[in-house]
């Protein structure tokens, strides 16, 4: 992925380890990683120059959109997705290795709020009494456990994250549900595909589409109706809120189809034909992590 004239930045949602990190390396390789504390430190790392590419979490299978990334990404930023990434996600309670023979007396269990979401049933069953502390990512809240071994607490994480920052695995696979996966979008200031061609052949676009003012019945359904006649295939439609006031929204839809198809043009023209407010994303192409990578 690299050239010969420079190195890219890659900005991604660290500490080292997170499953982001992991994403990272899967497609860029070591070189040019730079962590960065939170998703919108990311995302403005390229905005401002700083960073060529941004890796951030966009949905999981189990928990749905990452809102922080959407909302930052509408809001706050124009760049464009290059490229999309699914991996599996195995979620595993590591502690300090004083502790691992001292598991019912953890005082605290810290993580990302999605992984604690994923691991709810374990939880409520072994540590219902105890403070579950959210953190920025799962690398993070490994990290804190090792930074305070004297401390009675756990984190949950994957197995890079145990074995980088010295933690005993305690027990493994504790999400509620297996088959679980992440999707990450890599963004950066310039809309095109991610120059690697280890990739699906299916094109995805995606749009966010505002709906034109005032009370307008049905506006909703002729949406739709852009691109159900015209036979494009939608793989997600979700709504989020303008932040302007209740009952203001804008929709995120993505399209299996490239913008530059003949049908995909005429849909975007009729969309603004509606008063519709539109944005694209561009169109990228997804890669899938091998099962057999570290999860």
């Amino acid at each position: 992925m690299n050239n010969d004239k420079f190195t890219p930045i890659i900005a991604y949602l660290g500490p080292e380890a997170s499953f982001t990190h992991v994403a990272a390396n899967y497609l860029f390789g070591a070189s040019g990683l730079s962590s960065q504390p939170t998703i919108p430190d990311c995302i403005e790392a390229v905005s401002s120059g700083r960073a060529t590419y941004a890796i951030v979490p966009l949905e999981n299978a189990l928990e749905g959109s990452v809102p922080l990334t959407i909302d930052y990404m509408f809001n706050e930023s124009d760049l464009f997705i290059n490229a999309e990434l699914s991996i599996p996600i195995e979620q595993h309670l590591m502690v300090n290795k004083a502790q691992a023979d001292k598991l019912d007396e953890i005082e605290s269990v810290h993580s990302h709020p999605h992984a604690l979401a994923q691991c709810h049933k374990y939880l409520m069953y072994q540590y219902r009494s105890i403070p579950l502390i959210q953190t920025t990512s799962t690398a993070a809240a490994a990290k804190y456990v090792s930074e305070n071994p004297n401390e009675k607490i756990a984190a949950i994480g994957n197995r890079l994250a145990a074995k980088r920052y010295g933690l005993q695995m305690a027990e493994e696979n504790i999400h509620d549900f297996h088959f679980n996966h992440t999707r990450f979008v890599v963004l950066s200031q310039r809309k095109g595909q991610l120059d690697n061609t280890n990739h699906s052949n299916a094109p995805k676009t995606t749009l966010m589409v505002k709906l034109p003012e005032g009370d307008r019945p049905g506006v909703l359904h002729q949406v739709l109706s852009v691109f159900s006649w015209r036979k494009l295939n939608l793989s997600k439609i979700e709504s989020r809120p303008l932040k302007t006031g209740l009952g203001n929204y804008f929709f995120i839809i993505d399209v299996l189809e490239s913008e530059e198809h003949p049908m995909m043009k005429g849909a975007i023209e009729e969309l603004t034909a509606l008063d519709c407010s539109i944005r694209s994303f561009g169109t990228y192409f997804s890669f899938e992590q091998k099962p057999s990578r570290p999860s």
